[in-house]
């Protein structure tokens, strides 16, 4: 398969991510100020200035939803064909993605009981609309019946013009089912899907050039309308995240480790410390992916399986984008609009963490997770553009912990498998090796 990896963010950002992460912090900050400024001094052009900002910001978040998640899902789907390649590459394709489900669904589990300890969004309301935010509550409390009825639209076009995401979705399943059974057939409509795909993403790129401003604004009418209250969810959203990643991180894969994979945790660290570095500091899973790569050969896994492995996991395997973050960030935005979820739409959560990253495999990220999750919710595209550019406000600091987590376990997993496949030298294992240099190991993935 090839080599070449989706970036967690999305694409397009070809700019320095340290000084977007500075601006959009910043940003953050001056929004706060401006926000108390405004509401202080009863200055209502500075809070209608604040709001317009914040509107066309999350209105062009809002016409990109849709697009994304039909051609995601259509992509998605047809990349699976590239795991194929006789029964033993078959066996071992299907084990790895076996065990990308059960640590995703672990992994989301974790993020919802920590989602249901902290609470995030809880205490503050935003009411951006009465009738739709009536219209989500008789979603979420619907009956099965109610879903199943709901998910077949009347037509295509009707369903993207009236933002019926749950029946998109749907359609998205079934036209990716179909182009992927028809083969050679419908490569022409694939190939368009792909390029619809890349193009979205590069218009979502430059939309999210803008967060800087759009944060301004969200944050500082935020503040002019709730106060500093406003803040203590945001807080909330990053205690949740870090702890369930940590929990990850240094439970659940240490557990797998050792009793799954017979290798020593503190080993395990000792060869990976710094890949997980990078990975926190360049909030990059692809970027990091050559280190992860030799990383899961310095464990002992076989090299022709880690070329495998490491790739398809780099651009699937993300326990804190995929997993966490759309289960706790799920439940952020729904407290923040005052939105009760019920056993139904946890059990949507879990199926969408589960399969979902296996249905975009290669097109995985937390804008496409989280969009993809809140849509499977039910949640129209207002909604989700404003509570994804609200958590948008953060997200630099999330990005690090989230990131370090996914690329933690796209060297788990292969390690584990290869354990069940007799694929791992003792040997190398035990041996003291150097830490994977990007440089170093960037032309040898290439040529791999």
């Amino acid at each position: 398969m090839s080599t070449t990896a989706t970036s967690d963010r999305p694409r397009g950002l070809r700019f320095n991510p340290k000084v977007f992460a500075i601006a959009v912090v910043a940003s953050l900050v001056l929004g706060a100020l401006l926000g108390w400024i405004a509401k202080t001094t009863d200055a209502k052009w500075l809070v209608t200035t604040l709001d317009t900002i914040g509107s066309i910001f999350t209105s062009l978040l809002t016409f990109t939803v849709l697009p994304l998640i039909f051609t995601a899902i259509v992509v998605g789907i047809n990349s699976l064909r590239s795991v194929g390649g006789g029964r033993t590459a078959a066996r071992l394709g299907g084990k790895t993605a076996l065990w990308f489900a059960l640590t995703s669904l672990i992994a989301v589990l974790i993020g919802l009981g920590l989602g249901a300890v902290f609470q995030p969004g809880r205490g503050l309301v935003i009411e951006p609309d009465p009738e739709k935010l009536a219209s989500i509550g008789q979603k979420t409390q619907g009956s099965w019946l109610d879903l199943v009825t709901g998910l077949v639209p009347e037509n295509l076009v009707k369903a993207f013009a009236e933002g019926e995401t749950l029946q998109v979705v749907f359609v998205a399943l079934l036209v990716g089912a179909a182009s992927y059974s028809l083969g050679d057939k419908a490569a022409p409509f694939v190939d368009f899907s792909r390029s619809a795909f890349e193009v979205i993403q590069r218009v979502l790129g430059w939309i999210i050039r803008l967060a800087p401003i759009g944060t301004l604004g969200l944050i500082g009418n935020a503040v002019a309308t709730y106060g500093n209250e406003f803040f203590a969810p945001l807080l909330k959203l990053i205690a949740a995240v870090y702890v369930a990643c940590l929990l990850v991180l240094f439970v659940v894969y240490p557990v797998l480790l050792r009793f799954v994979g017979k290798v020593s945790p503190a080993t395990f660290f000792a060869k990976t410390w710094t890949v997980l570095q990078f990975a926190f500091v360049s909030r990059s899973s692809s970027a990091t992916l050559p280190m992860s790569r030799q990383a899961a050969e310095n464990l002992g896994v076989d090299r022709s399986y880690a070329n495998f492995a490491v790739p398809l996991a780099t651009t699937t395997k993300m326990d804190g984008c995929a997993a966490i973050y759309p289960a706790i960030g799920s439940m952020f935005i729904a407290n923040l609009f005052g939105i009760q979820l019920g056993i139904t739409q946890y059990l949507t959560i879990i199926a969408v963490a589960v399969f979902g990253a296996i249905a975009t495999a290669g097109v995985t990220g937390w804008f496409t997770m989280l969009t993809l999750t809140l849509a499977a919710l039910g949640f129209p595209p207002e909604v989700v553009a404003v509570g994804i550019a609200i958590a948008y406000a953060v997200d630099p600091i999330l990005d690090m912990m989230r990131t370090a987590t996914n690329v933690a376990g796209q060297i788990v997993v292969p390690v584990v498998v290869a354990r069940t496949e007799d694929l791992i030298d003792d040997e190398v294992l035990a041996a003291p090796s150097a830490p994977p240099l990007l440089e170093n190991n960037s032309t040898r993935l290439a040529s791999a």
